[in-house]
């Protein structure tokens, strides 16, 4: 079991040395190793079990179940540490694979062998976590046939990272010619700048507000009741917690939706934290933590990057301490903007719109993907279907 609170504060965290694993590193099949707290080397030692090390696999017990992860041989770091809503587990490997085994708990037989024993009485929690799992059955092929099952999935999720991998590239690119344009100036050297509010920019060019380029509609929950996970209605999205690369996952549907973004529209967070950013994928009905920015020219690509470079700016309305962050249709709709001319702003779409129909294509080429891995895995597992 991870260590008890009391052991590990915040305010031991130092900026480099054992990372101290959370939530978000336990999102999909291996360490997610994006960002982490860390703790001293003595701090790491004196937590003992809490340790975790390379081929262990970590469960959540408490908040968001269902989260199980293995720990890859090629980790940037060769231990870590669990936090107290975690679990680690080390698996014979003479009669076992870690990916295999994670991969069987992420399909919905292992989703409900994980989460029978939850209980959702105030924060959600597995009941008695290490003694309970440890009574778990699964079958287990042969280490020849886990191998071969492997081969198929990992050739899928290779495929997959491949395609994120050049997702994020394709998107620095197009926010490096924002930047080189809108906020560096670069291409407008030679015309004459004049001073503005934002500073100097170049003529012709004007200080403006949000809503003279763009439509708002701030989300609206619908009733708790009209809310469902089997397609029945339009698809919902309550916030950012869905929020991913680019697109939100989808998760919840309604069946009585009352405001709604438009395709490509950019879907903000507009509460705890403001300025998280992503667009719509096909029209969708948004909960009172989002509001839907649509250009009135258009241009949704360059709206989606001039949010992109904005979020610095929405940082004001995120509250300190105990103060909930949140931003109001009247302060979105008035956020000062530098607004170009028509032609250098219809320009710039008609560049980077191959960037985004690309970044879309593979995004939706994941999709499959996954839809394809998911539906093999428990196939393969099972024996149904023979590799």
């Amino acid at each position: 079991m991870g260590p008890f609170g009391s052991n590990i504060k915040v305010d031991i965290f130092i900026d480099f040395g054992i990372p101290v694993l959370n939530g978000s590193n336990l999102q999909g099949h291996k360490l997610n190793e994006e960002s982490f707290n860390y703790v001293s080397e003595e701090k790491a030692d004196s937590l003992g079990k809490a340790n975790a090390y390379r081929g262990d696999v970590v469960i959540t017990h408490r908040g968001t179940l269902g989260q199980i992860v293995y720990i890859p041989n090629d980790s940037k770091f060769e231990r870590y540490v669990i936090s107290q809503s975690q679990f680690r587990l080390k698996l014979d490997t003479s009669i076992v694979r870690p990916d295999f085994f994670v991969y069987y708990f992420h399909t919905r037989e292992g989703q409900h062998k994980i989460l029978m024993n939850a209980s959702q009485v105030g924060v959600p929690a597995l009941a008695r976590p290490t003694s309970t799992f440890k009574k778990v059955s699964i079958s287990l092929p042969s280490l020849k046939t886990q191998d071969e099952i492997m081969d198929v999935v990992l050739a899928l999720d290779d495929k997959i990272e491949n395609n994120k991998k050049i997702n994020e590239n394709l998107e620095q690119q197009a926010q490096a010619l924002f930047k080189s344009w809108f906020i560096d100036f670069e291409p407008f050297k030679d015309i004459k700048f004049i001073d503005s509010e934002l500073g100097p920019i170049p003529e012709g060019w004007r200080v403006g507000t949000l809503d003279e380029i763009a439509t708002i509609t701030m989300g609206q929950s619908p009733s708790g009741e009209s809310l469902n996970d089997n397609k029945d209605g339009i698809i919902f999205y309550q916030g950012r917690t869905e929020f991913g690369f680019r697109y939100p996952s989808i998760r919840l549907y309604t069946t009585e939706p009352s405001r709604y973004a438009e395709p490509n529209s950019v879907l903000l967070s507009v509460r705890a934290p403001v300025g998280d950013i992503n667009r719509a994928l096909i029209k969708c009905c948004i909960g009172r933590g989002l509001a839907s920015i649509r250009s009135l020219f258009g241009n949704d690509s360059f709206l989606y990057y001039l949010m992109l470079s904005q979020r610095t700016s929405l940082d004001i309305y995120n509250g300190e301490g105990t103060v909930f962050g949140s931003i109001n249709r009247n302060a979105l709709e008035g956020l000062k903007i530098i607004i170009p001319p028509h032609k250098i702003i219809d320009k710039f779409d008609e560049i980077v719109v191959g960037i985004d129909s690309a970044i879309k294509s593979h995004f939706l080429e994941n999709e499959r993907l996954s839809i394809l891995r998911d539906t093999l895995l428990p196939k393969l597992m099972s024996g149904e279907i023979e590799v």
